[in-house]
């Protein structure tokens, strides 16, 4: 009996095995490996494989599947269970996919199980077209819910991956879209590690995430796909990464093209694998054997890579026994099943962020509703639901829809677009405003208007996947495009009361909206079911939950440069003035009352933990989730630090009356800085914790009308170096 190879064999470990299989390919083998759309080795059973699938918030472009709100949405539920259970629901539906379609021999782009997500950057300003991929503006924040949902994906099993998730854009990366592929992003040490990588060593050190992907743009100087110091200094080095590391998208010829770091394509290969990236998402590693036999790469460096990708595949199982994979097993009948339908329904609801409530308007009472117009471009749109990277869901709900399944049998239901979405009229042959009149009469025929407004992915997203031809996908400014808000005006004159639903995948500044109408949903892209989660909230089925996890401003005027990557003035964190909406804001239907902070102790020594509790109470009417948050102030640092910054979140869900206490853990390593070196120390003095439904700002304060409780704790003994 022949003795199977050790590749085959499954009593050795997956290290033996994928290096074992290594040593039995050609130069030309190993290289045809590194490229995304990787092909078939007959003579090892090696099958073909598409490296390049998506799942940011829900599997994408392969068909049906569930799809999820958008992931600056799921951020607004600040929970890091549920994302942790959408990504698992995502797995299961990527591992139902991928075994159908292996059965019928599909190994085409989009099918495979190595999704490159989450999208883990800081959104730094909200005029960046792809901040609705982030989980917002605070790394914190996008440190727990990206490792939540990395932990998802990838399954709790011991020895094979459910699914390789991949953290991006490695790093330093949130516009400008158009500059991309040239730009320099120029960051302090200070930047770079308070801001742009935390949540990557997070993902890393804690979600064991299998992939990262590097970006476009340079960061100091260094292509981010060619770094030395981001791949092989502080990835592989410092944090100690195992899993394999891609290109973004035709990201290396950019090396020679654009940044005009090496004159030719054979240089870029060379360069991008010497200095750790695997993978090559586009054509550029077709170059590798004129680069070998130009000397400009040794056999040893293409080597390494391809054993990081052939032990990704193995810890997906590629190469076992299918009956040895537990997750194998999952059947097709669970991709888009009635449950996971279900499930996103309720991430919608908890994604919704109640921005205005004048006098309490809403919950509207059903039966005293007769008549309700649903106005806007995005009232009835498909696009305004999904997002970007998306999937394609079986049943679309928009907020019409939603709308006319939520009312009481025999209530009119009066529909008119009003405007396009970014064009001054609707048909191409009418005159401005072509739309307007049909919606004031919609509106003054009814007791309410609900207003529709905002972007949609086709000019809000990514350099060459939008029609937005003025700013590769950002946005110039922060208004409402085209004459949507002068649609908002004139329906607001009829009279009739004005609920605004805004859907977009970033902050916009609707100061003018905030001073005139009635009500203010901040609705992101919602997911396929996101009109019937928006209906319910209008007629009180729950109480809006969602928090910002991004600060809407009054204006752009109010930002820096979109291209100076320093944090000065920039989000809640940093910024200087008063903004529309903080960070962490947001209303609910009911009120809660919250106890000042109880410290385990007034005074620790450096390097101690502290355990901090409240007790919160529901003293409305109507039950809810509440999510409690808590903010970290180091009053006496001896560099900048930020105003506040969010240092532990918990979703609850009291009833009327009810109330629960709430503890959570401030780690030393939370009250070190990062000083002018990017070095981090944890400096004694005189901190502030504050424990409540929103950060300690003066503006949450006056839109809530309370003050968030305060306690003070110091920390002694002599400055003490950290592990950054």
């Amino acid at each position: 009996m022949e003795k199977i190879p050790a590749y085959k064999d499954e009593s050795l470990s997956f290290e033996e095995r994928a290096k074992d299989l290594v040593s039995r390919m050609t130069l030309e083998e190993k290289i045809s490996q590194m490229q995304h759309s990787a092909p078939a080795i007959e003579r090892l059973g090696i099958p073909s494989y598409n490296w390049w699938s998506e799942a940011l918030h829900g599997v994408a472009r392969a068909g049906v599947a569930t799809v999820f709100p958008q992931a600056i949405g799921m951020a607004a539920t600040f929970d890091e269970e549920l994302l942790q259970k959408i990504g698992d629901v995502v797995s299961t539906e990527g591992r139902a996919k991928y075994h159908e379609f292996q059965r019928k021999g599909d190994h085409d782009i989009y099918k495979g199980l190595t999704f490159w997500a989450p999208n883990v950057n800081i959104d730094r300003d909200p005029r960046w077209g792809r901040g609705q991929e982030t989980y917002g503006e605070d790394p914190y924040l996008t440190s727990r819910l990206g490792v939540a949902y990395i932990k998802g994906i990838q399954g709790d099993d011991p020895k094979y991956l459910k699914a390789a998730a991949c953290a991006k854009h490695f790093a330093v990366h949130s516009g400008p879209e158009a500059e991309r592929h040239s730009f320099n992003a120029v960051v302090s040490q200070k930047d770079l590690w308070e801001t742009y990588l935390p949540a990557f060593e997070a993902a890393v050190l804690e979600g064991d995430v299998a992939g990262v992907m590097g970006a476009y743009n340079r960061t100091n100087g260094e292509p981010c796909c060619g770094s030395k110091t981001l791949l092989l200094d502080i990835l592989r080095k410092e944090w100690g990464f195992k899993g394999y590391t891609t290109s973004d998208c035709w990201a290396i010829k950019d090396f020679n093209e654009n940044h005009k770091v090496t004159g030719s394509i054979e240089e870029s290969a060379a360069l991008a694998v010497k200095n750790g990236c695997d993978l090559n998402c586009g054509c550029a590693y077709a170059s590798l054997m004129k680069a070998y036999n130009q000397g400009l790469i040794e056999e040893k460096d293409i080597d390494l890579a391809v054993y990081h990708l052939m032990l990704i595949r193995m810890r997906l199982g590629m190469f076992d026994d299918p009956k040895h994979v537990p997750f194998a097993s999952i059947p097709y009948e669970a991709n888009d099943c009635e449950e996971h339908k279900k499930f996103s329904l309720e991430v919608s609801k908890k994604s919704l962020v109640l921005l205005k409530n004048r006098d309490n308007f809403l919950p509207l009472d059903r039966k005293k509703i007769h008549s309700i117009a649903v106005i806007g471009p995005n009232a009835d749109s498909h696009a305004a639901l999904e997002g970007n990277y998306n999937g394609t869901a079986s049943e679309y709900v928009t907020v019409l829809e939603g709308i006319r399944e939520a009312v009481e049998p025999g209530t009119r239901v009066y529909f008119a677009e009003g405007c396009h979405l970014y064009k001054n009229s609707v048909s191409g042959l009418g005159e401005k405003y072509d739309r307007f009149a049909e919606a004031i009469s919609a509106a003054e025929h009814a007791d309410v208007a609900v207003v529709c407004l905002g972007l949609d992915a086709s000019i809000e997203g990514e350099e060459g996947d939008t029609s937005n031809e003025f700013a590769s996908g950002d946005k110039l400014n922060l208004k409402l495009p085209g004459t949507q808000e002068a649609l908002l005006e004139e329906i607001t004159k009829t009279g009739t009361p004005v609920i605004l639903v805004l859907m977009t995948g970033s902050a916009m500044a609707i100061t003018w909206a905030d001073e005139h109408v009635d009500a203010i949903v901040q609705a992101w892209y919602p997911g396929a079911q996101g009109g019937r989660a928006i209906a319910s909230l209008i007629f009180g089925d729950y109480s809006p939950s969602g928090r910002l996890p991004v600060t809407f401003y009054r204006t752009d005027e109010d930002l820096p440069d979109f291209k100076d990557y320093a944090m000065e003035n920039r989000t809640y964190r940093f910024f200087k003035g008063v903004p529309l909406y903080p960070f962490g804001y947001g209303l609910s239907y009911t009120r809660f009352e919250y106890s000042k902070p109880v410290l385990a102790k007034d005074t620790i020594a450096a390097g101690s933990d502290l355990e901090v509790r409240t007790t919160v109470k529901n003293v409305g009417k109507m039950e809810s989730d509440e999510i409690v948050q808590m903010y970290l102030k180091d009053v006496e640092a001896s560099v900048r630090v930020p105003n506040w910054q969010l240092a532990g979140f918990r979703r609850v869900h009291l009833k009327p009356g009810e109330s629960v206490e709430v503890a959570f853990t401030l780690k030393a390593r939370q009250m070190a800085l990062i000083d002018d070196n990017g070095n981090c120390v944890l400096e004694p003095g005189l901190f502030r914790v504050a424990v409540g439904g929103s950060q300690p700002d003066a503006r949450s304060a006056e839109l809530l009308g309370t003050e968030v409780p305060v306690a003070e704790f110091t920390v002694t003994g002599d400055p003490l170096p950290m592990k950054r």
